[in-house]
């Protein structure tokens, strides 16, 4: 069995009906009837060929609410073709900036364009929910994972339009901006600290004491450090490598520093401050309560 899907699907019942039998369709006629909302991911079209598309659903329902979840969009040239989230994250913006500049573009280890397709979705479905109210009448909510993966790319494309500037990847930094970056410790952990505005980095330059740095001309100011990155990330990542992370981190949190380690699942399952807000919670499985098995990418 899968591990996946009851993370992704929990909560859900699933039932199959056929949608090319005829019986299928009145099926799914008499559940719309009765529905507030019908989400589906069919190529678009798909449902119209069916005799279920959103028209004919809103003779039975008028405030039937249709959201649509494809790889393109309802509409455009590209709307017929078939859609996974990895296109939709080419296409988007996001894979082109992800990952070390001296190779290609990076994956960013989760379903991300997927999950932003559906999260516009449901911001679309209450919205069309909320407007029902006032009209009683549905709407079609599209959402497209190409262009919910645009939404996130902040100024990529004024940046090119305006300024001809194209973003590139940068690892695991933020060009302009420093210092915010991983820095080693003296017991092999990797610490991430944020330290870029003029009084966060000044109080970084004392809990390092280096209080100078702060009134140095090549790190004065937020123009200044951004110019400076590279040495000044060597100089932090020598004064880190000093220190135990969970000493680093102690330090640093006591002087009003933005510092974290960089967690995996394990990290996230012992943190007290996970569990003090209930982040992570368990729940009982019937078929996963007692086993143990080894997970592939997706089961």
């Amino acid at each position: 069995m899968s591990l996946w899907w009851p993370v992704v699907a929990r909560n859900k019942k699933s039932v199959t009906v056929n949608l090319r039998d005829t019986r299928g369709q009145d099926l799914v006629r008499r559940l719309a009837a009765r529905s507030d909302v019908l989400l589906e991911n069919f190529r678009p079209g798909t449902l119209e060929r069916w005799g279920l598309g959103p028209e004919r659903l809103w003779e039975i329902n008028p405030g039937l609410v249709i959201t649509r979840v494809t790889g393109f969009g309802q509409t455009g040239p590209y709307a017929p073709r078939a859609g996974f989230g990895s296109i939709g994250e080419a296409m988007g913006g996001i894979r082109y900036v992800t990952g070390d500049a001296d190779r290609p573009p990076s994956r960013a280890g989760v379903s991300l364009g997927d999950a932003l397709a559906a999260t516009f979705a449901a911001l679309g479905t209450m919205m069309a929910l909320h407007a029902r109210q006032r009209t009683g009448r549905g709407q079609v909510v599209d959402s497209a994972i190409y262009e919910a993966v645009l939404a996130l790319m902040e100024s990529l494309l004024p940046e090119w339009t305006l300024a001809g500037y194209q973003r590139e990847r940068t690892g695991s930094v933020l060009p302009n901006i420093a210092p915010s970056n991983v820095y080693p410790t003296s017991d092999g952990e990797l610490i991430l600290i944020a330290a870029n505005q003029n009084s966060v980095f000044r109080r970084l330059a004392g809990v390092m004491g280096r209080p100078e740095l702060a009134d140095d001309e090549r790190y004065a100011t937020h123009g200044a450090r951004g110019a400076h990155m590279a040495e000044l990330d060597d100089l932090i990542s020598a004064w880190t490598a000093t220190a135990k992370a969970d000493d680093l981190l102690n330090t640093l949190h006591e002087g009003g520093v933005p510092a974290g380690r960089i967690y995996r699942a394990r990290d996230m399952l012992s943190d007290p401050h996970f569990a003090a807000r209930e982040a992570i919670i368990r729940l009982a499985h019937r078929n996963w309560a007692t086993c143990r098995c080894r997970v592939s990418s997706r089961g």
